[in-house]
């Protein structure tokens, strides 16, 4: 494969016909993207809270060959977050409470951005317990050179204040949206809960208060329990599931939001492999955000983008933003 200077342009080898093993083609994909304002090499971000502050994951992953990332959640202060023990294993998922620990809006400005290479997209995430505090961390990030949009993290399923209540009451999101929606003039989205009734009604808000875009979904609300101690296997009772087995409930929420709203949607939920992200895109998401599966395989996004370049080359797709609602359902 090769690349132009802005390594946006991939020419991919793509079988070609009936006989995939003898008959090849080689077809120069255009993967950029723009998700609600925002330029990016290719579609594939990795999720908040999945990939630390970017570094941590250099050692495994060049962060320039993906499309960029969404930082660990922010709030105004340091958080510890809940006692261990805040994360679990379930069937085809993963359990956690981890409750938005995170080393505060100052140092993630002074000390965790400067530590990236130039060059890496980065998409700060804000948590709160008030439209006011969502507001003060929107103007603190917004406009720094290195901050190309911002994420309210209005959906967090395991915060006892704030996070899940915007997310579910669809007064309280216009609240929060249009209230940070006045602090800042950069790209703002939201990620949405589906812990709701009708994700189409809360993705129409987000619209209507000002969001550029909107990412979906947050983890599934849920427990397990250990049969032997008769305990939840959190400390916090409740955390949020993530992982494959959440991805056709994601997927089902993404279609049903596409049809509603003209913003642009970031696909979330369970996605590990191209193929995963392919049916995000084909239901209605401009792009798509890797998140349990980095903890398997912390490489992954990588490999993500280059299999969408070359689906997009086997199908005949010129660009890769081309997959976005090609989904055919007659």
């Amino acid at each position: 494969m090769s690349s132009d200077q802005d390594g946006v342009l991939r020419t991919s080898v793509a079988t070609n016909g009936t006989n995939a093993s003898t008959t090849k083609c080689t077809a120069t994909v255009d993967e950029r993207v723009e998700f609600a304002g925002i330029p990016l090499r290719n579609a594939v971000l990795t999720a908040s809270g999945t990939f630390g502050y970017g570094t941590e994951f250099a050692p495994f992953l060049d962060l320039e060959k993906i499309g960029g990332f969404v930082a660990k959640s922010l709030t105004l202060e340091p958080r510890f977050g809940n006692p261990p023990p805040r994360i679990g294993e379930t069937p085809s998922g993963m359990l956690n409470a981890i409750s938005i620990e995170n080393v505060g809006v100052r140092a993630f400005l002074e000390e965790k951005l400067p530590a990236l290479p130039e060059g890496v997209v980065v998409i700060a995430s804000a948590f709160g317990t008030a439209p006011e505090i969502y507001a003060e961390l929107a103007s603190q990030v917004s406009g720094h050179p290195r901050i190309s949009g911002i994420e309210i993290n209005a959906s967090c399923p395991h915060v006892k204040s704030g996070g899940i209540e915007f997310g579910q009451d669809p007064k309280l999101l216009a609240e929060l949206v249009a209230t940070v929606r006045k602090a800042t003039t950069g790209s703002l989205l939201v990620k949405l809960s589906p812990n709701v009734t009708r994700i189409a009604d809360m993705a129409k808000v987000c619209e209507a208060e000002g969001a550029d875009g909107i990412s979906m979904i947050n983890a599934v609300q849920a427990m397990e329990v250990d049969v032997e101690t008769r305990r939840p296997i959190l400390s916090n009772i409740l955390g949020g599931l993530s992982g494959p087995a959440i991805r056709p409930i994601a997927l089902r929420m993404v279609w049903q939001a596409a049809q509603a709203v003209k913003i642009p949607i970031c696909g979330v939920g369970g996605i590990s492999s191209a193929e995963d992200a392919v049916k995000f895109m084909l239901c209605g998401a401009s792009a798509i955000q890797v998140g349990t599966a980095n903890y398997l395989d912390p490489g992954v996004a990588g490999r993500i983008a280059e299999g969408l370049a070359n689906y997009a080359a086997r199908h005949g797709f010129a660009r890769v933003a081309d997959l976005t609602g090609a989904l055919e359902t007659g």
